[in-house]
């Protein structure tokens, strides 16, 4: 039977610092009083005939680009030769939302930490390159066994909360209720299994599954990991022997519009889990999912694909801002493109998870939005500069019928790269307040842009599998087409299985299908490029894969260099140090 160098550990990246601002809910009073649950980061390498690959399966938010570099760097310095690039290594989060923030380049996702922590930073880096080295260091052989199971029907384990959006997708004949929103999901969960060569004893799994880890809610202010942490203690506690440690990683797939709460509550205005207390859901939630796993582990070495064959992997940045757009993923639609990436009010209200801003000040604001869209086209084709008024008509095209808030590209606030002097009041949300103060620190401009733009789209294969790095969430339905169009160029190189990899590397929001997007509801708000983002990660993603058909040695550079800025230019703080976000 094939086997591999397999390389495993797991190391406690549990951060607590009092009031820290935490990541995921986006909320100004979402900061630490405590820790419920420790968090950890489990890291798998995989080597065979001189090639090698790790997977860092971690349990926070979302990697940032600047800090999966830093670990790459770190690494490179600690065991130069090791064989250590930016490419055959995959961070991913399983997203829990109860965990520190503060750790990105860009402002857009360190609002209500406030600023750039460099402490957080340094923790997350130092703790995954420790992982990463200390799996290096284990490596035995083993076989791998890929095998995939769906959930009961009658299982609580994950609902759509967009179903407005999910039923105009052409996929779905038969528009689902909202009583059956649990069937609007990819209730699928994909595991690898991971066995000693020798002995047969197992070694590991890591499984994927799509449902939001927001079952405990932004009321709570300890730093817990959530359903997908819970599940992972639960199973390790069953399969650990006294011999051995099972390492069991429990990651995200399509997940972008499903989660975990099913419950009305009247009182909080969201959906909520199986029980009152938040943390009793996250573990109810946890629990399915470790069941299902266990189901799926013991059946993969007898129903399952015995992977066998060679490791590559490839990987490139691509610049997702104005990417047109190929005819066959606009239904023959020519010119057509993304555009800067800009966040919509839809995104600023919240979701069924978590609300937002307030109803009266999104309707405040929707009324100014849409004459300062109509003015920004009109001065575009006044303008005399050509090229400038083209891009301009592509932005606004490209992001209808978004109602435009932030645009990351330009640091723009409803339109003005002065987001100081607007008129609308800052009492009716706090971040507008820290929005207005944004283009200042310490007296110096916070630089644009304020979110990511060029982003890492990865590979991975091993044998007969294949990962697909997306920094992004994505819905059910745009995860169904994205791996058709990656699968159908993959399978002409022997692989059988695409798994998608979200929250990988870098962070930039959502991707959802075009009709999804139209319907602008919250996720369709942070799906940044506009429109015609899926497509444009479809059109990026087969040109790798289509790379990857090619020998290692043919292969051109593709994309554009990483946007790394200086540390020194990070938003650490507000100019104003009276202004606190507690």
């Amino acid at each position: 039977m094939h086997s591999y160098l397999v390389g495993q550990s797991k190391v406690n990246i549990t951060f607590f610092r009092e009031n820290c601002g935490m990541m995921g809910y986006g909320r100004h009073f979402h900061y630490m009083q405590g820790v419920e649950t420790q968090h950890y980061v489990r890291t798998y390498i995989f080597a065979e005939a001189g090639q090698k690959v790790a997977i860092v399966c971690a349990e926070f938010c979302f990697s940032t680009d600047n800090l999966k570099l830093a670990i790459v760097e770190a690494l490179q310095a600690q065991a130069p030769n090791a064989g250590w690039q930016d490419a055959n290594i995959m961070i991913l989060g399983q997203h829990t939302h109860s965990t520190a923030g503060g750790y990105s380049q860009y402002p857009v996702y360190n609002f209500t930490t406030p600023g750039f922590q460099a402490d957080v930073f340094a923790h997350y880096r130092d703790k995954l390159v420790e992982s990463v080295l200390a799996a290096d260091a284990n490596l035995r052989r083993a076989t791998l066994a890929f095998h995939a199971g769906e959930f009961d029907k009658a299982a609580e384990v994950c609902f759509n909360r967009s179903l407005p959006a999910y039923n105009q997708n052409p996929e779905v004949v038969d528009k689902v209720s909202h009583k059956n929103r649990h069937l609007a999901a990819d209730r699928m969960m994909r595991l690898l299994r991971i066995d000693d060569a020798e002995t047969g004893t197992p070694l590991g799994l890591i499984n994927w599954f799509g449902v939001h880890t927001t079952s405990v809610s932004n009321r709570h202010r300890k730093v817990c990991f959530d359903n997908k942490g819970y599940a992972a203690e639960e199973l390790e506690e069953q399969l650990n022997t006294d011999s051995d440690e099972v390492l069991t990683a429990f990651m995200q797939e399509a997940c972008g519009d499903i989660s975990p709460n099913f419950k009305w509550n009247r009182l909080r205005g969201t959906y909520s889990g199986k029980h009152k207390d938040d943390y009793e859901s996250a573990a109810y939630n946890g629990h399915l999912q470790a069941e299902k796993a266990k189901e799926i582990f013991e059946k993969a070495n007898t129903e399952g694909l015995k992977v066998e064959g060679g490791i590559d992997f490839g990987q490139f940045y691509a610049d997702m801002t104005f990417n047109a757009i190929a005819p066959k993923y606009t239904k023959g639609a020519e010119n057509q493109y993304t555009g800067q990436g800009t966040m919509g009010l839809s995104f600023l209200e919240g979701t069924t998870d978590g609300r937002g801003m307030s109803k009266v000040f999104g309707r405040i604001l929707k009324a100014a939005f849409y004459p300062v869209h109509r003015l920004e086209i009109l001065a575009a084709r006044m303008s005399k500069d050509k090229e400038k008024a083209e891009k301009q008509i592509q932005h606004q095209l490209a992001q209808r019928p978004k109602a435009m808030a932030v645009n990351l590209s330009l640091g723009a606030v409803v339109g003005t790269t002065r987001p100081d002097k607007l008129v609308i009041p800052s009492i009716f949300d706090p971040i507008l307040k820290y929005m207005k103060l944004m283009k200042t620190v310490d007296g110096s401009p916070v630089p644009a842009p304020w979110g990511p733009e060029r982003l890492p789209l990865q590979l991975i294969i091993i044998g007969q599998l294949a990962f697909a790095g997306i920094p992004a969430e994505i819905t059910t339905i745009a995860g169904q087409r994205l791996r058709k169009t990656i699968l159908d160029v993959l399978k002409q190189r022997g692989v059988a299985e695409l798994i998608l990899c979200p929250y990988a590397n870098s962070y930039s929001g959502y991707i959802t299908t075009p009709e999804e997007y139209r319907v602008q509801m919250y996720e369709g708000g942070h799906t940044i490029f506009g429109q015609w983002t899926l497509p444009a990660y479809q059109m990026q993603f087969e040109k790798l894969a289509q790379q990857m058909l090619e020998p290692a040695d043919r292969r051109a550079p593709l994309g554009v260099e990483p946007f790394v800025l200086p540390a020194e230019k990070y938003w650490h703080r507000f100019a104003d140090d009276s202004i606190q976000v507690l």
